[in-house]
């Protein structure tokens, strides 16, 4: 536990990447592998659900350390975080435990879901003497799910190919998937031989880069590039080997259960075929995909009903093609993917949940940029450009794919709300709700917290401070004076805010300095760019 303590806080202390390589390499050398795989575990993004509630530990440190709850409270507020309120107001003991990580966890961390809170407070009140401030730090993290550090799945799989030899395409390929922190599947990783691995494994996607201008930032001819519309839906690899099948997404979860619909017409696939694409909802008889919000409707369900598979059909869009008949086809050409893709695709029945994406055709760029200017209207993003010549990457390689969005919808809107925020914005006031004119009156119609430079960030809080005029909890409510260009992706009605309105991806574009509040946007306005 302490080489993992010392491991978080050499992560979370260092801007440096190759600082953070350094410290993850002579981690994963030193730990036994029951505990490097714990460690490889969290820090690729897994975590518990909550274990023990946030409220319960500040009740509980309240009830050790003698401090009344509003200071106890307070302290949360401008700390920002439970884990670090806690372990700072526990009273110091001077130790540090000498158990092992895989001990933490297996004796103390997953042990305390299964009690109440009564028993909880107990089993803790016990623990806690025998840990350092730092230790207790880290291990509350482990057990409110809220274990974040600031490292990539990149960096971890950079680290592990220097400590194995192995190549990081290899690392990459199988962490995908799901798998069980135990020492043996640890060994299997860093080992030299491959060995068959998992039938279900997905391959590491390759990400596309953003791209603001392709004619002027890409070095070669229109003709070089497969150009495809870029679709707002959930990329997945849709996988059959030995006669099973699965579906995979980007975010490394399986989804086939939620949609049978592509599972059954995957079926027709031959053994060994591994495809990439996006899953969209799309009725038969519509021109374009149901949106976004849609789609969302989708996941997560146990079962899937007939109703459902009618009025919300699910499709596979397929892009690529990177295994067949078990052959692993990455380094061929794009190009070549594409002419077995086509092969594979029209070789199924057709109307069937699986499609192939359509290539967009054009004789030279400014024809293909008065195309994009009609993405909104074909209910997409813009384009995506892959080099014909391109290997499939793991990861966002910058040179060979490239994602063209169209700008984002922006409106002029009022802070009305603020919030601090937690971990280093801990103290600042940094999430903010903002409104739009519904006559003389304004609604709330989003929350953003991103956007603002640091400076920005401090101005602001300053301001709130100071001219907050209630508080409820720590939401400060403050007057309806500062306008902010707010851009978001998309706009869906709701019947969660009283506006009517959701955005998707909400973000601060720029501070409207000079903008008095009663120009502000209006919801007539907002609602003039729903799609209906």
């Amino acid at each position: 536990m302490q080489a993992f303590t010392e491991l978080y806080y050499q992560l979370d202390e260092s801007n440096r990447t190759n600082a953070k390589v350094l410290a993850l390499a002579n981690y994963f050398r030193e730990a036994a592998p029951e505990d490097a795989v714990w460690a490889l575990w969290f820090l690729v993004g897994n975590r518990f659900k909550t274990l023990v509630r946030r409220s319960h530990l500040r009740e509980w440190v309240e009830s050790l350390s003698g401090y009344p709850s509003w200071l106890v409270e307070t302290c949360y507020e401008r700390v920002g975080d439970s884990a670090e309120t806690v372990s700072l107001l526990l009273p110091e003991s001077g130790e540090a435990t000498d158990l092992s990580l895989s001990e933490i966890i297996t004796q103390h961390v997953q042990t305390l879901g299964d009690w109440d809170p009564m028993v909880q407070f107990q089993l803790l009140r016990e623990l806690w003497p025998t840990m350092s401030r730092r230790q207790a730090f880290v291990f509350h993290k482990l057990l409110t799910g809220g274990f974040r550090v600031g490292v990539s799945k990149a960096l971890v799989v950079r680290a592990l190919s220097e400590v194995s030899g192995l190549e990081k395409d290899v690392i990459a390929h199988r962490l995908m998937g799901k798998w069980r922190p135990t020492a043996r599947f640890y060994a299997a990783l860093v080992s030299p031989e491959h060995g068959r691995g998992d039938i279900s494994r997905p391959y590491p996607f390759y990400l596309a880069t953003a791209c603001e201008d392709p004619e002027d930032g890409l070095a070669a001819p229109l003709k070089d590039w497969q150009v495809e519309w870029k679709w707002d839906g959930i990329r997945a690899q849709l996988i059959k080997r030995e006669g099973e099948i699965f579906l995979w997404s980007r975010g490394d979860e399986s989804v086939t259960e939620q949609f049978p619909e592509i599972v059954q017409a995957a079926a027709y696939l031959e053994n060994g075929t591994v495809l990439d694409g996006e899953i969209l909802i799309w009725p038969g008889e519509a021109k374009q995909p149901a949106g976004f919000d849609v789609l969302q409707t989708r996941l997560g369900r146990k079962h899937v009903s007939a109703q459902v598979l009618r009025e919300r059909p699910a499709v596979f869009q397929a892009y690529d093609l990177i295994e067949r008949q078990g052959e692993d086809l990455r380094t061929q050409a794009l190009s070549e993917r594409r002419s077995a893709l086509e092969d594979c695709i029209e070789k199924l029945p057709t109307g069937g949940a699986l499609r192939i994406s359509e290539i967009v055709r054009a004789p030279d760029w400014s024809h293909l940029r008065a195309l994009w200017k009609t993405s909104r209207e074909r209910g997409v993003e813009g384009f995506m450009l892959k080099r014909r010549a391109s290997p499939y990457r793991s990861g966002r390689v910058k040179g060979d794919w490239w994602k063209w969005k169209v700008d984002p919808f922006t409106a002029d809107l009022v802070m009305l709300y603020a919030q601090a925020g937690s971990g280093r914005r801990a103290g600042l006031y940094t999430d903010y709700t903002f409104g739009a004119w519904n006559g003389d009156k304004l609604v709330t119609v989003a929350k953003a917290y991103s956007g603002l430079t640091q400076a920005e960030i401090r101005e602001v809080d300053r301001w709130i401070k100071k001219n907050t005029l209630a508080s409820r909890g720590p939401v400060r409510t403050v007057p309806a004076e500062l306008v902010f260009e707010v851009a978001f992706e998309g706009l869906r009605r709701s019947k969660r805010h009283k506006s009517g309105l959701a955005m998707r991806f909400p973000r601060i574009h720029r501070w409207r300095r000079e903008k008095p509040a009663a120009e502000a946007d209006t919801l007539e306005t907002l609602e003039a760019l729903l799609v209906e």
